[in-house]
């Protein structure tokens, strides 16, 4: 039986089922998957990139990761995109699963800035922004994907980007990998609770996967010791400190995503903006 898993480079015997290659951005590797349609791993066909952070808690700042995150989104997004939804998946009441809202919180939100107005505050080229959190349905008794097509149908986005929270099959992987992904994502899969699905064929928009591992099953962690058939228990695990490397993670994927949607304006702006 294989690890549960939702991260490309996990999948077991991938160099015989998808096209791929690495890239290096400054310090860091980029693992680029193409997975075709009926794959043994029962994911959904699409592109799949794959920035290995290593340990963020080391990282002397957040540049450098910060270049690569943009670069990497330039390579897996179609170009001028002017109108972005940005949703952030998860419960920020669940540490483990407070990666998406804790980066949406974050973001420059634009969309109700006037461009007459943007120009004369000295923010011109400013593109439109719409920032959306629609927590989980045990806590609203709405879909994620129900909120989100119903603010899609009314703001018309060019594009959709949703950040959620992970889950691995390797310990290694825990907060030390960021996955890109053209193919949606499926609310609350990483915890075995997957949602209504939000892709480019549910919502009608390229839509953009960022997600983030935040926890691997007990299972993974003692199937080379013990009979594997033999444990039965349904567990997740996260490490001690996952309350400071969500914390790290949503600030630099926020960073990232401000930057790269506001190209236009200076950095430092941007900062003192959100």
């Amino acid at each position: 039986m294989s690890n549960r898993t939702d991260l490309a480079i996990e999948y077991e015997k991938i160099d015989n089922e998808s096209v791929f290659y690495t890239e290096n951005i400054g310090d860091f590797e980029v693992v680029f998957h193409e997975l075709s349609d009926n794959n043994s791993f029962s994911k959904k066909k699409g592109k799949y990139a794959t920035l290995k952070v290593g340990k963020i808690d080391l990282l002397p700042n957040f540049d450098d990761l910060e270049k690569a995150i943009v670069k990497t989104l330039k390579i897996m997004l179609p170009k001028d995109q002017n109108n972005v939804l940005i949703v952030g998946l998860g419960n920020n009441e669940i540490i483990s699963d407070s990666i998406g809202p804790f980066t949406s919180s974050k973001i420059l939100a634009t969309r109700h800035i006037k461009t007459d107005f943007a120009e004369k505050i000295g923010l011109k080229n400013l593109k439109s922004v719409a920032v959306l959190t629609p927590n989980v349905l045990g806590k609203t008794g709405i879909e994620a994907a129900e909120t989100v097509l119903a603010v899609v149908n009314k703001i018309k986005p060019d594009l959709v980007i949703v950040i959620d929270a992970l889950c691995a099959s390797g310990c290694e992987n825990l907060f030390s990998v960021i996955q890109f992904s053209n193919s949606g994502i499926s609310p609350g899969s990483g915890v075995k609770n997957a949602r209504k699905e939000l892709s480019f064929y549910t919502l009608g928009v390229p839509t953009l996967a960022i997600g983030v591992p935040t926890v691997v099953e007990a299972k993974s962690i003692v199937k080379n010791y013990v009979n594997f058939d033999d444990f039965n228990i349904d567990l997740l695990l996260t490490p001690k400190d996952t309350d400071l490397l969500c914390h790290k993670m949503s600030d630099v994927l926020a960073r990232s995503l401000n930057v790269f949607l506001q190209p236009m304006i200076d950095k430092e702006t941007l900062i003192s903006l959100v």
